[in-house]
């Protein structure tokens, strides 16, 4: 199992033993402290430089090993290319590289924050920071073989050297909070469903309760009372009982509505009764992936102690075929008090999505909302890995989380949905249909979901090609994204927040 990240900041100066790595910009040039830490091994980088065409374009790294004049084992130089012009999501990635060039064997890192211009100030210095602790994840806890050169150590430590200690350390804490958020949710979505199934999950979302989340479990019972009969449908053909989990965190003013967080928990998609192609259905461990952005949320937002109150709730259950299960054709009367036509047990977040934004709206008042899911495949279609697709009632609402998205990036690609995509899901027998066939596919779907939103503002995101994929990045060598956490927690700092 990966040895756990002890990261610490500390003043520049050359260490003694482990890794060294360093930045350099497009014309090679380091800051002073860094210079002066190199000493002669910096002459040494020019002329290595040359020979393998290192040109410091961002991102891309060259490494030393025993460098002569310094006693680590290994320098390794980042190119940050030209630093005028990075954004902070840009420093995130510089940090994510630089950890992704420690290898897994080694114990001891030092990583400088600063770059040709110099010294990185506090709150850049803590978004390194933030991309060193993001790469540094990984999902092994059920690997008991490795090769000699992939057995972690016993402790791993990495040391960021800034100009400013304290302040460093301050700006850091509501990183850390956020990584631990995005930390929590690729673990929830690695676990294997014969782990998380929805009880397990309910359980672990109740550990909010650390931090300081209120949490509350709907069981079957509770369910039944509400009258959540299309999530209980979903999860009737399985073992393993329906939940609800709704989660509180109170950090602004009293009585003030809350922004409300809304995540489709399905721990393992089978397709149900219109069961999935066996190739790859083992990816379906990851259809909960919206409700675990949402707890990986609520934890950032405890553990930094955010001045807002936020509701974060989740649907959670399994969609498996055995004789009790929903079958094509069943006719569902929701919370809501609709009646849903079954065309494919297949389209079942969106099931479990319209009975909790029922309960949402009913019950918990919210001033805006935002639900996440892996709905469909249509928006991989449309969008690839890259993008989430949104779509929304209120244009002020999603020109804010645009902004969140700019800055975090985590992109969304805004898509259209209105009352012209009703004839997708018209239905001869209920009041709608519950797919609404190939064309527009994530389009019919977040339909589906409106017609059960009324006037409240609201945004669904369909993030089933961003939330778990093998194609890694700076910050992500893992499986699962935890994808949302980073850019829901900005949304909600830049304006919903007490300042």
């Amino acid at each position: 199992m990966t040895a756990a990240l002890k990261l610490g900041f500390g003043p520049f100066a050359a260490p003694a033993k482990g890794v060294l790595i360093v930045f350099c910009d497009d014309a090679l040039k380091f800051g002073p402290a860094t210079r002066k830490a190199l000493g002669t091994a910096a002459d040494l980088v020019a002329r290595a430089a040359k020979t393998e065409r290192f040109t410091g374009k961002s991102g891309s790294a060259l490494e030393l090993i025993l460098p002569e004049g310094l006693k680590v084992a290994r320098l390794v130089v980042i190119g940050s290319g030209k630093t005028a012009e990075l954004q902070p999501k840009d420093i995130l990635k510089l940090g994510g590289a630089a950890m992704g060039r420690l290898p897994a064997a080694a114990s001891d890192g030092s990583v400088f924050a600063e770059f040709a211009s110099g010294a990185l100030g506090a709150e850049q210095a803590a978004d390194l920071a933030q991309g060193v602790r993001l790469r540094a994840y990984a999902f092994d806890r059920y690997k008991t073989k490795r090769k000699d050169d992939e057995t972690p150590p016993a402790k791993r430590s990495v040391t960021i050297a800034v100009a400013d200690v304290i302040a460093t350390r301050k700006a850091y804490q509501s990183r850390e909070a956020v990584a631990e958020g995005v930390v929590m949710a690729r673990d929830l979505v690695n676990e294997p469903a014969n782990v998380l199934h929805p009880e397990e999950f309910a359980r672990r979302a109740a550990s909010l309760k650390k931090v300081g989340v209120a949490v509350e479990v709907l069981d079957l019972k509770a369910l039944k009372k509400l009258g959540m009969n299309a999530l209980l449908a979903v999860g009737q053909g399985s073992a393993h009982e329906s939940r609800v989990v709704v989660m509180r965190w109170n950090g602004g003013k009293k009585g003030e509505a809350p922004v409300t967080f809304i995540g489709k928990g399905v721990c393992f998609d089978s397709g149900g009764i219109s069961i999935k192609p066996s190739a790859g259905m083992e990816d379906m461990k990851g259809d909960m992936a919206g409700a675990a952005c949402v707890v990986g949320l609520m934890h950032a937002l405890g553990r930094r102690k955010a001045k807002v109150n936020a509701i974060g709730i989740i649907g959670v259950v399994e969609n498996m075929p055995d004789g009790n299960a929903l079958r094509p054709g069943d006719i569902i009367k929701t919370m809501a008090g609709k009646t849903i036509e079954i065309i494919t047990t297949d389209a079942e977040g969106r099931m479990v999505l319209i009975d909790v934004l029922t309960y949402v709206q009913k019950y918990l008042k919210p001033k805006a909302m935002v639900d996440l899911a892996t709905l469909t495949g249509a928006i991989i279609v449309a969008l690839g890995f890259e993008y989430a697709g949104s779509f929304s009632n209120d244009n002020a609402l999603h020109q804010k989380l645009e902004k969140a998205s700019e800055k975090t990036g985590e992109k969304i690609w805004r898509m259209p949905v209105g009352e012209e995509h009703d004839h997708y899901i018209k239905s001869q027998f209920a009041d709608l249909k519950n797919a609404g066939g190939r064309w527009g596919g994530a389009i019919s779907a977040a339909r589906f979901l409106q017609n059960f939103v009324t006037e409240v503002p609201w945004i669904h995101l369909d993030i089933c090609g961003v939330a778990f994929n093998n194609k890694s990045d700076e910050i992500r060598h893992s499986w699962a994204s935890g994808w949302g956490v980073r850019l829901l927690d900005e949304f909600l700092k830049e304006n919903f927040e007490k300042k």
